[in-house]
Parts: C-alpha cells; sequence; structure tokens
C-alpha cells in the first residue's frame, strides 16, 4: 500500500523577525511541514512626535541628551546586527533615564513608552518571557499614566495591543489576544478620519484579527483582517513610503485566506498586491529583500496548491535575490536563508530532485549556524532543518536522516519552554519524525515515542485551535501504526476516535480536508483487514473517491490518493471476487503509477500494488497479458533507485517468485540477484545488532530460495555466493568490521587507522546502544537521539571509507561478497566443506574442496524442507521426554503427541539419525568415496565441515548413522565432522590463520558451580581443576579462576592474555536478543556483546562447556544467532560448544579427553604454548571415548550427541 500522508503540522515558528527602516515588526512563520510557508505579519509601533524631548530633574540636559543619542545607537545596531549586548546596554541607559524622570514629568509615559519597546526588542531575540512581562508593565504604565483626553492615547493603546499580540503568538491564551483587538479597536475608534496614523493602526489591528484567524480558523477574522488592511491601503497616497509595507502585509491576509480555503482567487490577489509592492520600491531600499521574499512565500503557496514548477521557480529565484541583497551580519539572513531553503525543500517534494534537498538542508545548516544560542528563534530553525533532512530520507531511506532530523526536532522541543504556544508543534514534529523511522525499522519503540509526543501536543492544544485537528490526525496514523504491529484492538479504537474527531472539528472548506478524510479512510481500511467487515472498506473506498473529487487538478498527493482507492477496491475483491473492484483497482493504480513524479518515494510501493492487482486479474481471467505486467511492475520496483528498500525487496523477491512458476528465462537470476543486493540494505550498520536480527527475519528464506532457483538452471556458483552473501548476515557484519589491514597500512596508513577506529566504534555502539524511549527526562531522550545520529553518521562514513578503501589498486573487492573464485581460494588444505541447501522448491548438497576449482553438485532427492521440520520436533519432543533443556519449538500436532507418548519406534532418536544418514550424509559420503577407517586411525580420518541451512541447522549431521544391527554404522567411521555458520567463516580463517603472540599461548579455564537462581553443577570444579593440574604439570601457561576470584569484568581482562578459554558454567541462549546470550557468573553475566566489544587478536580456541551454547533461535535458522558463531564472531578460531543440556557426570569426562588428545599430539618443541589447531580431531576423538562406554539407547545417544565442534 502506499504511504500514510501525514496532515502537516501548523507551527508559530516566529524564526523570521525583521524589522525595516520604518520600524515595523516583520514575522515569518516558518511551517514545519513538507511545505513550510512564510507568515509575514508587519506590526508597527506607534512612536509618538514627542518621545525625545526629555527633561530630568536628576539628570542635566546635555547628560541626558547624550545618553539618550546612546541609547539611540545602540538600539538601531541591534536592529541591524542582532547583538544582545547592544540591546541590554540600551534598556540599562534608558531605565536610568525612567528612573531619573519624577513621577509628575509629562515625559515619564514616553520614556516609559520607549523602554517597553526596547524590552519588546529583546524578548523578540531571546524569547525571555520576561522581558514580554516587563515590556507589558510598562506600556501600561504608559497608558495610565496619559489622560483620556490626551492625544498620544491612541498610540499608547495600540502599543498595548501590539504587546499583548506577542504574548498571545507565546502563549496562545485567546484572552490576549481578545485584549489586543480591543485595545486597538479602542485607538482606531480615536483616531480622526485623515489622521496621519490612522492607515497603520488600521494595518495593526488587522494583524490581530490574522493572528486570532490562525488561532481558531473563523473566517470573519480573517475577513476583517482583509477589511482593515485594505481600507489601511486605501488611506495611504500613492507614493507614500509605506505603501509597499502595507500592500505586502493585505496581501499577506490574502494568503491565509487561502491556506484555509484553497482558493485560487485569494492566493492570485497575494501575489498581485505583493508584486505591486516589490514594483514600488527602490532597488537599494533596505525594506526590498522583505518585500522579495513575502513574494517568494506567495508563489510558493500557489505551488502547493497546483503544483506548477513555473511557481516554485519563481519563489526561488525572488527568495534568492533577497538573501543576496541582505549583508552578511544582518540580524535578518537566518531567516531569510531558512526560508529559501524551504522553497527548495518544496520544490524537492515535487520533483525528488537530490540537488534540492542538498541546497535546502546547505541553507538552512547555514541558518542555524548563524542563529546564536539561547535566541528565540533558534527552536522553530532546528524544526525546520530537521523536516528537510526528513524529507531526504522519505527519498533515500538513508537512515543518518532520519536520526538527525529526529536529533534536531528533540533538541527544538528541548529548547522550547513549557506554557510557549509552538510547544505542541515541536511535539508534532519530533513524534512525525519517530514515526517516519518506525516506518522503516519496524521498531515498536519508536511509534510508542511518536504517540507520546502526538498524544503532548494534542493535550497542550486548546479545543479550537486551528491546528487541533491536522494534530489528531497525525496521532490517529500513529495508533493505527502501531496496530499493525500490536493487532492491539485499543490502538484501533483510538485512530479511528481521532480521526473521527479531526475530520468532525475541519471545515468542509478547508483546503486539509481531503488528507483528512483520507487518513480516516486508511484506518477504516485497517480494520476492515482486520475484522472483514465489508462495511469498512466500502465507506473507506466512498471517502476516497470524495477526496478525489475534492483535490483540486495538480495537488501533490493525487497520485497518492488514486494509490489508496486503488488499493481499497483490490482489497474489497479479496472478499467480494467482484471483478469490477479489481478493474478498478487496475485503473486507479495505472493512474497513479502515471501520476507519481519519477524518483519520487513512493513509486515502489505503487507498482507493488498494480503488480499485485494485476496478477490476482491474471489468476482470475488467466489472461497473460496481466501476468506480464505483473512481472514488468513488480520488476518496476524491484529497480527503482528511490523509496523504502523494504517496498524495492519486496518488489525484487516477487518478480523471482512469478519468474520461478512462470518463466524459463534466466531473468529468474536477475531478480534474485536484485534481491539480493537489496536485503543487505535492509539490515545496516547504522541499527543495532538485534533491531538487524529483528528486520531480516522475515526475509530469512530469500538466500536458500535463490541458491535453489540457480542450482535449477546450473548455475551452482551463483548459489553459493548468494547462500554466503545472504546468510550469516549479521555476524558477516561483524566479523567484517575486525578483518585484519596489515596489506592495507602498507599502502595508506591514515585511512587504516580511520578504518579501524570507525569499526571500533560501530561494533561497540551495534552491541550496546539504547531506545531514547527508556529515558523519561527528555535531556535524556536528547543525549540518546544524539547516539543514534552518531552511530549512523559513523554507518555512513565506513560505508565512505570502504569506497576510499576500493580506489586503492589491488583492494577494489575489499569486503565486497566474495564471488566464487575468491570463496575457493582459501579453502582448507584438506577436506571438504559441504553446503546444504534445504527449501520447499528442492534440497542439494554443493561440496568444495581445496584440490578443485569446481564446485561439486549433489542432489538429494529424498529429502525436503518438510522432513527437515518434523526431524527437528522429533528430536526436540524427544529431549524433552529425557528431561533435557532446549529452545521451544512447535510440537503441536500428531508427530508432538505420537512422540510424546514414545508409543512408536518410528519417532526415536535412532529412527532420526538414521533418515538424516540415508536421506543426506550418506549420499554425500558415497560421491566423494570416502572410506571407514578404525577408531585407532583418528588421525588419518579426513575432515568435513557441515554447512547446513534452514532447519537442517538444528539437526546432528556430526551424529548421522545406523547404531543397531549389522550394518550399523556412522559419520564417525568415516571424517571428523566441524561445522562453520558459513563458508567465508571458514576460509576467512584460513585466509588470516597468522601466528598468535607467543606471549598470549596459553589457557585460561574459570567454573562457575553455584551461580544464584540456577541448579548447582558441582562437576565444573574437578573439571577445571584437572585440567588445569594436568597443563601446570607438563609445563604449559595456565590459569585457573573459580566461582567468586572472577567477576565477568575480569573475565575479558583475562581473555585478552590467553589464546584460548575454557568456561565450565551454565549457558543462556537469549533468543530475543541474542547478543544478550550469556554465562552465567557467580558475580554476574558475562554477556556476548560484552565478549564482542573486547579487541582479541589472539584468540585461539573456546571450549563452552555450557548447555545449549551452539543452539540457534528457529526463526533465524539461517543467521547462527547462539554462542558458538558469537565467540567466532569475537575473534575465536576455533570453538567447541553443545546443541542441549549436557549431564554434569559426561563433560568434565568428555573435557579431560578432549585436552589430553591436544597433549599427547602437541609439536615437539612447544614449551609452555598452548594451542587448538587439532581441537576437531581431539574433540572426535573425546566423543568416541565417551561412547565406548555408552550403549545405544536414545538416553546414551543424547549424552553425546550435543558435543560439536565449529570452525577451522
Amino acid at each position: 500500500m502506499a504511504e500514510r500522508q501525514s496532515t502537516p503540522n501548523p507551527s508559530n515558528d516566529t524564526s523570521g523577525v525583521e524589522r525595516c527602516a520604518n520600524r515595523y515588526f516583520v514575522y515569518s512563520n516558518l511551517g514545519l511541514t513538507a511545505q513550510p510557508v512564510s507568515s509575514i505579519s508587519r506590526v508597527r509601533l506607534i512612536t509618538p512626535t514627542n518621545a525625545f524631548i526629555l527633561t530630568a530633574i536628576f539628570i542635566d540636559p546635555a547628560s541626558m541628551r547624550v545618553l539618550f543619542e546612546r541609547w539611540e545607537t545602540l538600539y538601531y545596531r541591534f536592529e541591524q546586527a542582532g547583538d544582545l549586548n547592544d540591546i541590554s546596554e540600551a534598556i540599562s541607559i534608558l531605565r536610568v533615564i525612567v528612573e531619573g524622570t519624577p513621577e509628575r514629568d509629562g515625559n515619564l509615559p514616553d520614556r516609559l513608552n520607549n523602554l517597553g519597546c526596547s524590552f519588546l526588542s529583546r524578548f523578540e531575540h531571546s524569547g525571555d518571557r520576561g522581558d514580554l512581562t516587563e515590556a507589558i508593565s510598562l506600556q501600561t504604565k504608559a497608558l495610565d499614566l496619559t489622560p483620556e483626553e490626551g492625544k498620544d492615547l491612541p498610540s499608547r493603546l495600540m502599543n498595548l495591543g501590539i504587546l499583548l499580540l506577542r504574548r498571545f503568538g507565546r502563549t496562545g491564551d485567546l484572552m490576549d489576544i481578545a485584549e489586543s483587538i480591543s485595545l486597538q479597536g479602542r485607538a482606531v475608534g480615536l483616531i480622526a478620519e485623515g489622521h496621519a496614523d490612522l492607515p497603520q493602526m488600521l494595518m495593526n489591528l488587522g494583524s490581530s484579527y490574522l493572528s486570532q484567524f490562525e488561532r481558531t480558523g473563523n473566517l470573519t477574522d480573517v475577513a476583517e483582517s482583509i477589511s482593515l488592511r485594505t481600507r489601511a491601503v486605501d488611506l495611504t497616497p500613492k507614493g507614500h513610503a509605506d505603501l509597499p509595507g502595507r500592500l505586502t502585509n493585505l496581501g499577506n491576509s490574502f494568503l491565509r485566506r487561502f491556506e484555509r480555503t484553497g482558493d485560487l482567487m485569494d492566493i492570485a490577489e497575494s501575489i498581485s498586491l505583493q508584486g505591486r509592492a516589490v514594483g514600488l520600491i527602490p532597488n537599494q531600499h533596505a525594506d526590498l529583500p522583505m518585500m522579495l521574499m513575502n513574494l517568494g512565500s506567495s508563489y510558493l503557496s500557489q505551488f502547493g496548491r497546483t503544483g506548477n514548477l513555473t511557481d516554485i521557480s519563481e519563489s526561488i529565484s525572488l527568495r534568492t535575490r533577497a538573501v543576496d541583497l541582505t549583508p552578511e551580519g544582518h540580524a535578518s539572513l537566518p531567516v531569510r536563508l531558512m526560508n529559501l531553503g524551504n522553497s527548495y525543500l518544496s520544490r524537492f517534494d515535487r520533483t525528488g530532485d537530490l540537488t534540492d534537498i542538498a541546497e535546502s538542508i546547505s541553507l538552512q545548516t547555514r541558518a542555524v549556524d548563524l542563529t546564536p544560542e539561547g535566541h528565540a528563534d533558534l527552536p522553530g530553525r532546528l524544526m525546520n532543518l530537521g523536516n528537510s533532512y526528513l524529507s531526504r530520507f522519505g527519498r533515500t531511506g538513508d537512515l543518518t536522516d532520519i536520526a538527525e532530523s529526529i536529533s534536531l526536532n528533540a533538541r527544538a522541543v528541548g529548547l522550547t519552554p513549557e506554557g510557549h504556544a509552538d510547544l505542541p508543534s515541536a511535539l508534532a514534529n519530533l513524534g512525525s519524525s519517530f514515526k517516519r523511522r518506525f516506518q522503516r525499522t519496524r521498531k515498536l519503540l519508536d511509534i510508542n515515542e511518536a504517540i507520546s509526543m502526538g498524544s503532548r501536543a494534542v493535550a497542550l492544544t486548546p479545543t479550537g485551535h486551528t491546528s487541533r485537528p491536522g494534530y489528531l490526525s497525525n496521532l490517529g496514523i500513529c495508533f493505527e501504526f502501531r496496530f499493525g504491529l500490536t493487532y492491539d484492538p485499543y490502538d484501533l479504537s483510538q485512530a479511528i476516535s481521532a480521526h473521527a474527531q479531526s475530520v468532525d472539528l475541519t471545515p468542509d472548506s478547508h483546503a486539509n480536508l481531503p488528507m483528512i478524510l483520507s487518513n480516516l479512510a486508511s484506518t477504516l481500511l485497517r480494520r476492515f483487514t482486520h475484522s472483514g467487515n465489508l462495511g469498512d472498506v466500502t465507506e473507506a473506498i466512498t471517502l476516497w473517491t470524495r477526496v478525489l473529487g475534492l483535490a483540486p487538478k495538480g495537488h501533490s498527493h493525487i497520485p497518492h490518493w488514486h494509490s489508496s482507492l486503488g488499493n481499497a477496491y483490490s482489497r474489497r475483491f479479496s472478499r467480494t471476487s467482484n471483478i469490477n473492484d479489481l478493474m478498478e483497482a487496475i485503473r486507479n493504480l495505472r493512474e497513479a503509477v502515471h501520476l507519481t513524479p519519477k524518483m519520487h518515494a513512493s513509486l515502489p510501493s505503487t507498482f507493488n500494488s498494480l503488480a499485485s492487482a494485476c496478477y490476482r486479474y491474471h489468476k482470475t481471467s488467466g489472461h497473460r497479458d496481466h501476468l506480464d505486467e505483473a512481472i514488468s511492475n513488480f520488476k518496476s520496483a524491484a529497480l527503482c533507485t528511490s523509496g523504502s528498500p523494504e517496498y524495492r525487496l519486496r518488489g525484487a523477491t516477487l518478480w523471482a517468485n512469478l519468474c520461478v512458476l512462470h518463466c524459463e528465462s534466466l531473468e529468474v537470476l536477475t531478480a534474485f540477484e536484485t534481491a539480493m543486493n537489496l536485503i543487505a540494505l535492509m539490515a545496516g550498520l547504522e541499527e543495532t545488532v538485534q533491531h538487524r536480527y529483528t528486520t531480516i527475519e522475515g526475509h530469512s528464506e530469500l538466500p536458500v530460495e535463490a541458491a535453489a532457483a540457480a542450482i535449477r538452471l546450473g548455475a551452482h556458483k551463483k548459489a553459493l555466493e548468494w547462500l554466503e552473501q545472504g546468510r550469516c548476515l549479521v555476524w558477516g557484519q561483524q566479523s567484517r568490521l575486525r578483518t585484519p589491514l596489515d596489506e592495507l597500512t602498507t599502502c595508506n596508513e591514515p585511512l587504516v587507522t580511520r578504518v579501524m577506529e570507525v569499526s571500533r566504534l560501530l561494533q561497540g555502539l551495534g552491541s550496546s546502544r539504547q531506545h531514547s524511549s527508556i529515558e523519561e527526562s527528555f535531556a535524556g531522550k536528547v543525549a540518546l537521539e544524539d547516539e543514534a545520529l552518531k552511530h549512523s553518521q559513523l554507518a555512513s562514513e565506513w560505508a565512505r571509507l570502504l569506497e576510499n578503501v576500493r580506489e586503492i589498486p589491488g583492494f577494489e573487492s575489499f569486503l565486497r561478497p566474495l564471488r566464487c573464485a575468491a570463496i575457493l581460494e582459501h579453502l582448507p588444505s584438506s577436506g571438504h566443506v559441504v553446503v546444504l541447501n534445504v527449501c520447499k522448491l528442492r534440497c542439494d548438497a554443493i561440496v568444495l574442496g581445496a584440490r578443485s576449482d569446481e564446485l561439486q553438485h549433489i542432489p538429494l532427492p529424498s529429502f525436503t524442507l518438510q522432513k527437515a521440520k518434523q526431524y527437528r520436533r522429533m528430536l526436540a519432543v524427544q529431549l524433552r521426554c529425557h528431561g533435557l533443556r532446549v529452545q521451544d519449538v512447535d510440537i503441536a500436532g500428531r508427530a508432538g503427541g505420537l512422540y510424546q507418548n514414545k508409543a512408536r519406534d518410528d519417532f526415536n532418536v535412532r529412527a532420526i539419525l538414521k533418515s538424516l544418514w540415508d536421506e543426506v550424509v550418506k549420499p554425500i559420503l558415497d560421491v566423494l568415496g570416502l572410506s571407514k577407517l578404525d577408531n585407532d586411525q583418528v588421525h588419518l580420518l579426513p575432515r568435513i565441515w557441515w554447512c547446513p541451512t534452514g532447519p537442517l541447522s538444528f539437526l546432528p549431521l556430526h551424529a548421522a548413522g545406523i547404531y543397531r544391527g549389522e550394518a550399523a554404522e556412522n559419520i564417525a567411521d568415516y571424517a571428523v565432522s566441524s561445522y562453520t555458520p558459513t563458508v567465508t567463516a571458514l576460509t576467512q580463517r584460513v585466509k588470516d590463520d597468522f601466528p598468535i603472540d607467543e606471549r598470549a599461548l596459553g589457557l585460561f579455564l574459570t567454573c562457575q558451580p553455584e551461580v544464584p537462581h540456577a541448579g548447582d553443577i558441582p562437576g565444573t570444579k574437578a573439571e577445571v581443576r584437572g585440567i588445569h593440574k594436568e597443563a601446570i604439570t607438563l609445563g604449559m601457561r595456565s590459569l585457573s579462576l573459580e566461582g567468586d576470584a572472577v567477576t565477568p569484568e575480569k573475565c575479558l581482562e583475562v581473555m585478552e592474555e590467553y589464546s584460548s578459554i575454557h568456561l565450565a558454567c551454565h549457558g543462556v541462549q537469549d533468543t530475543s536478543d541474542p547478543l544478550q546470550s550469556r554465562f552465567l557468573f557467580h558475580k554476574g553475566k558475562l554477556s556476548l556483546s560484552s565478549i564482542m566489544q573486547k579487541n582479541l587478536p589472539n584468540a585461539d580456541l573456546a571450549y563452552l562447556s555450557a548447555c545449549q551454547t551452539s543452539v540457534g533461535e528457529e526463526n533465524l535458522a539461517d543467521e547462527a544467532v547462539h554462542l558458538a558463531a558469537g565467540m567466532l564472531a569475537a575473534g575465536y578460531r576455533r570453538v567447541v560448544s553443545t546443541m542441549w543440556e549436557i549431564g554434569d557426570g559426561h563433560a568434565p569426562q568428555v573435557a579431560r579427553n578432549f585436552y589430553q588428545y591436544l597433549w599427547k599430539h602437541r609439536p615437539e618443541g612447544s614449551g609452555s604454548r598452548f594451542e587448538g589447531s587439532l581441537s576437531a580431531y581431539a574433540l572426535h576423538y573425546a566423543i568416541q571415548e565417551l561412547r565406548g562406554g555408552l550403549d545405544n539407547t536414545d538416553r546414551r545417544l543424547l549424552a553425546w550427541m550435543p558435543f560439536v565442534h565449529y570452525g577451522y
């Protein structure tokens, strides 16, 4: 379905305060949405003609004049440069003058007025509410001292009204704006017709009505604003210096009404008036840049309504000219840069041209950099810059951009005080950024934060506020999105309630009504999908039909609404099978594709929707042309260079699947190649390891299906490459961050230094970063989002560094997915690597050997995916029957029930091992021509590294065999078995098998027999003590620490000093967060994440004498999310681990025999050195020794089967 459109979050951002020479206050309200608009409201403080005629009792006239001239210089210098030191000094000087003026002095009201103006000026720069309160107090006092019949009374009333207008802009308190209108209305009533100040007073009163309109949405208010300002313009003679400014302000009132109603006559009038203003002002006039900026704002709004690119080009041209005319250091330069950036942003949203959004971000970054800390407009400018990053994220999907957006918006919220009128808008914008990140990452914590911010924005917005419908609509979207993840009926109920309120509060004439109706329709469609109520989808179709009827021609959201309507028809067809619904779906979706600009982020989703509808039509009609159209559109979605990787991957996967089902051509390879390249984008290094696992969980079958398709077409090398590229994706990423760079150092040492530093930082952040929702304080949230931004920036830098390395001759393929030739180049010198691909289409083995450049393909026609799943369930039941812990497995159904009763021999352990032998292992051995050897010839056995996929990863291939009768035999008679998560994980170890630092060669052992809340394992003491004693006797470097003598932190330190480690303790596999899988110590937990953050260049052997250390997660079978694979990823070359719970009696025996084999076969002259290169043979020997003392009952088989070897 096409991406949901959010309702714009209105804002009262006054980040563009400008003053003209005639002391107009000019406000640019930068919209904080995809199409920001600059709102210009000019208010003139009326200054009495005798304001500067001062006499003082305590200050002689000459000193008074000097002080006043100094105040005037500082005041106007502040207006130009915005230096707070200037206005603060000016206030201090004028305060001295006021304090030196007696109560009875007739000049006191004027001086109070000027001091109030100075406090207002500082408030508008700093946002310090205390300054505004002081200004109002001073102006009130000045008004109280002004006689009813005094000639200055109208100006006093007007100025106090303006101050109350300012406070209204800060607090949103309707009592302030009502009082402002009352005071200014009284002032206008007192002024005589023909008075020179009457036009400006009318203009100011019109500004207050406009502000009230922007708060309430009452069209009567904006009509009154237009009436008053029209009268002001009519009273202003031609050639008057203030005429251009008044024309601009009148144009602004028409602009605001246009934004509310969408009436093109209003925006045409706005452009006409403001164009006339620009034409009347001289080229060198100080107000010309402001006039150009305002005219550019009107063209921008007209573009938002019509989509005419000529309008947005004119807006950019006018605003560029305004910026060019503004000198460096001018107080208005930041707001003009911000507004110009918004124009580029709007053109980007229409065309998708990345040059435009880059220019927008550059301009707005410069504006933020020019805005000092503490400036009142800084939060609004941060929000605008954040929204530009948000827009670019929608186009590129680069998580660095969304992290930047969240960080900037969080900072803006943190800088906006409680009670500020802009706080709801700031919260809503931050919520929108969290919502967009959720759409990409599907993190529940992100959508929870979005709902929290949106709910708070709604709660802070009074009933009747014009922004409330938009906030409610956006909140409804967030609840709907969360419902799509949790299926909690409460969320769906809240979503529909919020949307219904939003619709009820939106007048029929409002320009945002189509978007608000569309959002309600989307939620109804979601409810239909969940409940199947046909009335919901029918109402959604009615609403979207109405939306398209209301939308003006050229509206930028029309393609999205056509797509949504098409999807609704398609959903209804699924329920009714009415072919007319499907035809309407295809018609609307074709129109959506036709109208959507190239490079638009929504294109992949729309292509997918159209393809799905066409394929449904093909299945109904059998028409080949609709099948071809479906394949073509899925292909188009996959090949889009913009939009979410998730939608592009979906297109590629379905393109490939249709090719498998309906095409015999090699196009299927192209389709799967595209899909495989996209899957890595879904789980980038900018995310935590835990989230990368969550992301790829739904795509775990893609690599094996791609490989099966390639094998069917004889492309065995391509099959191997895809399996290597797509399996163990996260471990592969972590391993690549640890790649040795010795060869590269000789070419570019500074580059290598930075590569190593960034890789180290990425490893740490990927393992440990927390989500901001865990923090209650907003400062804590900001800090965590800044950390998330740093993570994304490092991931982007890592990508750039890789490109830099690949530009060096000889390093063109540095850390790229390996081609088959490169994989084969570093295979072990003896033995075979057997890759087993299991999927619903077919099952095959691909065998690799060091003596051959070719792959050996062995079909396994007797084995199926269904059998693999059945054997997995059967084994799980047997383990439970024998009281052995194992990861949860779905054992429901016939097999589970029968097997728990142990009523049939068909389902015992021996049956499973025999099936694996007959259907998988023996056919491979036969093709390889391996011979059976006697038990005393262990050292002569060849090695086999098993690399299984899917549910086969959970089955004991190393134990496959026949264990009763004359034909008894098993894999141990033919080869020494090891496992490897991927072929690359093995070949990388072969390639990087450099000598271990002799100072680190040694064995560190620890046992943790009495962990709180876990069963005692006293046998671990004897196990560790016996091994350590013998090691010391043989003169080896060995250290043993038991129980309380070693903390997890101390263990990590010792691991850096010893090449090998033996852990005899409890192991816990955390399938929800694999990096939190851990070994339990007396004094804490040794987590896999903490191990992976250590630098272990000398790591050799890890013997994990703990339970379930190589048990993976069923939903991530091909990711090897277990402690053994984690230790390999952390740098260990070989690992001994267990597939399920091991007995406290057998474990010490296996460990003792394991080490005795290693010591017996040590090379002469080894001295104190300990290394584990023969660990696979040692484990094979130890297991056979254990087997020799056991029978072949199921319980005894399960005693030795869990011990497995990983790695080189």
